[in-house]
């Protein structure tokens, strides 16, 4: 699952998640073997492993929405594992994170500080994989690969239309950190040029020589909703907090306001990501 906004797991808590998934897993191995079916025999019928299908039944694993369908048509269950799609889909994110994947999926502005990894909705499949497989405790390859799935999920967002209006502040060292290796590094900084020039899209560098920097507290994102609403989200350590008192989301908004001011321009920030590639 994709355990926190940037960087690995957040602090993977066993929450309501877990259960679900073990709830989840129990429901479809009575159906299964209500309708005579073997854990290999399901695994043929619909296209999986019979590994998979024992993970999935013994709540250690997610079940694709496709996966969920096919099982509930091949074992007869007549819309009972289809009927929790949605709740196993929220299951991919922890409790604390939950609530700001969904804002990020319907905001209509988005600003975010960035200053210690490439922020997840930004990253490449392959960034993302290198950012779990650097997690500790390690993750085992299953929860790595469901992470870095729910991550790129969450990159709908920029193809969504009407488009919504975002902007990044990405500290210069970020770009230059090597995670995952030359040929991890040169994808990712040729993904954030892909990003940079669509129309809604201002990237900002925030230059290592700036003798005055106003992010130094840390990262974090900001949020307009549909409604309105404005709102900051922060996270750290396994720590997080979603904000939506005025006065600290304004203090918040204010600081940004002075990164932006601080940073390159969007057009040089693009200027200075080529350069960057160039030395690759």
């Amino acid at each position: 699952m994709d355990t926190g906004a940037d960087s690995g797991t957040g602090g993977a808590e066993p929450d309501s998640n877990v259960e679900f998934l073990r709830c989840f897993g129990r429901q479809m191995k009575l159906l299964r073997e209500a309708a005579g079916l073997t854990q290999p025999q399901l695994g043929s019928l619909v296209g999986y492993g019979e590994a998979q299908i024992a993970a999935v039944e013994q709540g250690r694993r997610i079940p694709k929405p496709e996966l969920i369908d096919a099982v509930d048509r091949v074992v007869g269950a007549r819309g009972v594992l289809v009927a929790m799609k949605d709740e196993v889909a929220k299951a991919r994110y922890p409790s604390f994170f939950r609530r700001y994947v969904q804002l990020e999926a319907e905001a209509v502005e988005l600003h975010a500080y960035i200053s210690h990894v490439i922020k997840g909705l930004l990253q490449t499949e392959e960034y993302a994989r290198a950012v779990f497989q650097m997690w500790r405790p390690l993750l085992d390859e299953e929860s790595i690969e469901q992470g870095v799935s729910t991550r790129m999920d969450r990159q709908k967002l920029f193809a969504r239309r009407p488009a919504p209006l975002l902007s990044f502040v990405i500290d210069e060292h970020v770009l230059r950190r090597p995670l995952g290796g030359r040929d991890v590094h040169r994808g990712q900084l040729e993904q954030l040029l892909i990003y940079g020039h669509q129309r809604n899209v201002e990237m900002q560098v925030m230059p290592l020589v700036r003798e005055e920097h106003a992010g130094l507290a840390g990262p974090f994102t900001l949020i307009h909703s549909q409604r309105q609403r404005r709102m900051a989200y922060v996270e750290v350590q396994g720590l997080s907090a979603l904000h939506t008192e005025p006065r600290k989301v304004s203090s918040l908004e204010a600081t940004y306001g002075v990164l932006r001011a601080q940073a390159l321009t969007p057009r040089e920030s693009l200027a200075f990501v080529e350069k960057l590639l160039g030395e690759l």
